[in-house]
């Protein structure tokens, strides 16, 4: 009994004690009470710190895009369903906005919206079943290009055959830099290689790859442009299917060849370009005709040229022959035709001649003076005059003259 008496009034005494002293514990007597807005963020600090960022998975639903820039959905699966937000800062990281029904994962951290304790899920990253986000991008860019005609293939344009300059877009830092440069060195040291530098991945790359279009358009002095770099992931080459990017290709004045990644990697840029390489290096190759190459057709051609031309020599030869033989017949056709019509003429004035009447055996009077006597007036009687015949002269006398016709 003394034993639990001495108990008792030791708890009693802790009892007191208690009673007596306040409590330190924020929150832990109505005189230190928490405002709702301590509360809340304490509870903030807690979920984010108990929770590192990570991955989750479910179906998309109750998509919204919210006057503010930033995207509401629901992150759902059989069991549950979570709040998500793709704050507007963290859009740029996604190809596209998920669609309602879609299988995604997301990665993010999970937060509470202090002024309304709301917990929801914070969405940095995101990727579909499938390829559904890069695809749905994709789509959406080369609709937008289809629309304004910039994917027709008649608006391509021809790569000029002998290049002086060459404008390459690229990093400087990049290994298809390097590849393009040698590459051109070792077909043909004779054209110049000018560098446009640009970033080629990360979100600040398609706006670098724009300046740098721009300013080769504004510079204007490269024959031909290649735009490109080598091979990466999906997301390194994301780049290049941007939709700025592909209409500063189609707005450039300079014939183009997009030459990104791999072989088997296609984007939106290779869609615009005038040309499509597989590589950077195939990209120089094309544009770069060999040297030894361009001799050996300078020495073939100026061969067919001057075989040519020795074919012309002749050829004129035999037609100034030709041609001089045709003249020479036709200039005979026209002396004997000529020869004819005056010999033509000459039977008919010899027909009129006074000769060949008297060949026929008519004879001509005339005076002594030798004047024609062809009148009665031109005689008298006693009058004396000839008469010439084929073969001589008679002198003759009138006897009488008669006047009238003949009877």
């Amino acid at each position: 009994m003394g034993a639990a008496r001495a108990g008792g009034s030791a708890a009693g005494a802790r009892r007191g004690r208690e009673r007596a002293e306040p409590a330190v514990t924020p929150g832990g007597a109505p005189e230190r009470a928490l405002p709702v807005s301590a509360l809340a963020t304490a509870a903030k600090d807690a979920l984010e710190g108990a929770f590192p960022p990570l991955w989750v998975s479910g179906e998309v639903s109750n998509f919204t895009r919210h006057r503010n820039g930033h995207w509401y959905f629901t992150l759902k699966d059989r069991l549950a369903s979570m709040d998500c937000v793709v704050w507007s800062r963290d859009q740029r990281a996604l190809p596209a906005a998920p669609d309602d029904g879609m299988q995604v994962v997301a990665f993010g951290q999970l937060t509470m919206w202090a002024a309304r304790s709301r917990v929801q899920f914070a969405v940095r990253g995101m990727e579909a079943e499938g390829e559904g986000l890069w695809r749905k991008a994709l789509e959406r860019v080369k609709a937008a290009l289809e629309a304004d005609g910039l994917l027709d293939p008649a608006r391509k344009r021809p790569i000029p055959r002998f290049p002086r300059v060459v404008g390459v877009v690229t990093s400087v830092d990049g290994a298809a830099m390097h590849d393009v440069v040698s590459v051109i060195a070792r077909r043909n040291p004779s054209i110049d290689v000018v560098v446009i530098p640009a970033a080629v991945q990360g979100e600040a790359a398609p706006a670098s790859l724009v300046r740098a279009l721009e300013m080769a358009a504004r510079w204007g002095g490269a024959d031909v442009l290649i735009i490109g770099r080598g091979g990466g992931s999906r997301e390194d080459l994301w780049a290049f299917n941007d939709e700025g990017v592909a209409r500063a290709i189609a707005a450039s004045p300079t014939p183009t060849v997009s030459a990104v990644g791999h072989e088997i990697d296609i984007t939106i840029a290779d869609l615009v370009a005038d040309v499509r390489a597989a590589t950077p290096s195939a990209a120089a190759e094309l544009v770069t005709p060999m040297l030894n190459d361009l001799r050996r057709d300078l020495q073939a051609l100026s061969a067919s040229m001057g075989a040519s031309l020795r074919r012309r020599v002749e050829a004129g030869r035999n037609d100034s022959a030709r041609a001089a033989r045709e003249i020479r017949g036709r200039a005979q056709r026209v002396l004997d035709r000529g020869r004819e019509r005056l010999g033509g003429a000459a039977s008919r004035v010899n027909a009129l001649s006074p000769l060949a009447i008297l060949q026929r055996g008519y004879a001509f009077p005339r005076s002594v003076g030798g004047a024609a006597m062809s009148r009665v007036a031109h005689y008298a009687p006693g009058a004396r005059f000839e008469l010439v015949l084929i073969d001589g002269c008679v002198d003759a006398e009138a006897v009488c003259v008669r006047p009238g016709g003949l009877r």
